[in-house]
């Protein structure tokens, strides 16, 4: 592997999972038969192995091309396999692909197809699905969210940019088995990547038939471990294992349930009814539920953070901006309102990156934003003054619905009001529509999170670059944009680190955004489940699970 993927982050995403069909004895096996002597039988009746899980909503989307988010890539995840999977130790190797050749200037990456790579319907898995499947992601058209992933494949930008066709992108299939992929420069990182569910194929002869393919359980067809038998949607969905799998020897349990329960306290209530193998920690538990045999607690390459919407006023001035940014108690959310043992934040870049010096991304750039009432009053009143206004607009803050967001939500209004004196109104919109409506622009300061794509700070920091449809701020800034694109070009490793120190501190200084917390995953897990892998930088993987 390339040498700095062995800096990946020694944790992993976070994200609700569960289901709520099964009884009480899905997943255990029967006690023997009695036989009419009294006798048992010398075998228990096997019965089926049903996880139970919880994915919080419905799922974005599964197109893999759109559901770029963690209600959706983690069942993707189970559903599909890029040509590349992490493995149980987060690592990415050979998945649907077979065989990985490079060439020796490191630009153009040849795979080979597995001849036992099928799709769940039988179908045989050939070069031009992947061809068919990245050239959709990257189509102007679809609008996917995370086009940006692939622009380091040549011709790629600017075909999703509109600039450019299809034909000019550099991958093609050279036969039915190998798929051909050239690179703009040198990534140390693009095996990592394309393991996300971004670059799965899609059956072409499927979705020609049937472009809503992805949208019903009797039409989807995927390629990975599992395969989806029902969607109830907004309710429940159901995978069982894939008999047409390459690697199906592999999978051990025969069915997933997962359900879609977006309160914690439910999720909870549920897992003691033994409805869910798996669930979160309601904050208000959680003094008494940490020290719990069943309690699993690792750390995430990801943030909480809040996001000013920089065309509308207030937020149009960069001092009140900052107020707002230094009004926020970290250290106190995490230790009163969320309580599950999250680090504060202090700057966008979560931990477990190491630069080449050999020290830890987050120490060396500090704490760059940090509660300070009396500073955060002063900034307030200097932006007061440059803009002219008596009395600061009315400003409306947004939370998509979770108990836990409303929580968040309602200790910021309260730090607002007690650090600068300010009302600030609570809006909650429904998960189904928030995300969209804040790439639109429609709120003026709103929650949000970012979950690693892959393991490298620039995948958290690009996201602000001008244009992007990650950005979702209105912030542009044309020194910031330099800096990201000279990054992804530095083939100097002391070079381009201190490059990312400095974007970070150019981003937490034109505050268009504010942290609150680095995410970690805390976990009530049965003691009868193993196997489940929860990837630092990646997604959630059913294939190793197991349930006895």
């Amino acid at each position: 592997m390339k040498k700095w993927l062995s800096f990946i982050v020694i944790a992993m995403l976070a994200i609700f999972m569960a289901a709520c069909t099964a009884n009480e004895d899905a997943g255990q096996e029967k006690p023997d038969d009695e036989k009419d002597n009294g006798q048992t039988t010398d075998t228990p009746e096997a019965t089926e192995k049903v996880l139970l899980l919880n994915n919080g909503n419905e799922p974005t989307s599964f197109d893999p091309s759109i559901g770029f988010d963690s209600v959706s890539w983690n069942a993707l995840n189970n559903l599909m396999e890029g040509l590349t999977r992490l493995n149980e130790d987060h690592q990415p190797v050979e998945a649907t692909a077979e065989k990985i050749d490079v060439s020796e200037d490191g630009l153009t990456y040849t795979f080979t197809i597995r001849e036992g790579a099928k799709w769940s319907n039988g179908d045989a898995v050939t070069a031009n699905d992947f061809v068919f499947g990245w050239l959709h992601m990257l189509d102007p058209n679809t609008a996917s969210p995370a086009a940006f992933l692939a622009y380091f494949i040549e011709g790629a930008e600017a075909y999703n940019n509109g600039e450019g066709a299809a034909e000019d992108v550099a991958i093609k299939a050279v036969d039915d088995k190998t798929f051909e992929v050239k690179l703009t420069a040198p990534t140390e990182a693009f095996l990592n990547i394309i393991t996300n569910p971004s670059f799965f194929p899609i059956n072409e002869k499927v979705a020609t038939d049937n472009p809503e393919w992805f949208t019903e359980a009797d039409s989807f067809v995927g390629n990975g471990p599992f395969k989806l038998v029902q969607w109830d949607h907004d309710v429940k969905f159901v995978f069982e294992k894939n008999e047409h799998y390459w690697d199906a020897d592999t999978v051990k349990l025969d069915k997933v349930e997962w359900a879609m329960v977006n309160d914690t306290n439910t999720e909870y209530q549920m897992y003691q009814a033994n409805e869910l193998d798996v669930s979160d920690i309601p904050s208000e538990l959680a003094d008494s539920l940490m020290d719990s045999d069943e309690v699993s607690i690792m750390d995430q390459a990801g943030i909480y953070f809040y996001r000013f919407n920089t065309t509308k006023e207030p937020f149009t001035n960069q001092k009140v901006r900052q107020a707002f940014a230094k009004a926020v108690d970290q250290q106190e959310i995490v230790e009163f309102v969320t309580k599950n043992g999250e680090k504060p934040a202090h700057g966008f870049v979560s931990y477990g990156f190491t630069g080449p010096d050999g020290n830890e991304f987050r120490d060396t750039n500090g704490n760059l934003v940090e509660f300070n009432a009396e500073e955060a009053k002063k900034l307030l009143e200097e932006g007061m003054a440059e803009e002219g206004w008596d009395t600061l607009p009315e400003v409306t803050l947004s939370y998509s619905t979770s108990d836990t967001h409303k929580r968040i939500a309602e200790a910021l209004q309260s730090k607002f009001k007690e650090a600068l004196g300010i009302d600030v109104k609570l809006q909650n919109v429904e998960a189904s529509v928030f995300s969209s409506e804040q790439k639109e622009l429609k709120h003026q300061l709103s929650r949000s999170s970012f979950l690693h794509d892959y393991a490298d700070p620039v995948n958290a920091l690009e996201s602000f670059i001008t244009g992007s449809s990650m950005n979702r701020t209105g912030w542009s800034n044309a020194e910031y944009d330099k800096l990201i694109a000279d990054i992804k070009n530095e083939t100097d490793a002391e070079k381009r680190w201190q490059m990312l120190l400095d974007a970070e501190k150019l981003l937490m200084e034109e505050a268009p955004i504010f942290p609150v917390h680095y995410y970690n995953q805390v976990t009530l897990e049965k003691p009868n489940v193993s196997g489940i892998v929860r990837h630092p930088v990646g997604y959630l993987d059913l294939k190793w699970a197991d349930k006895n």
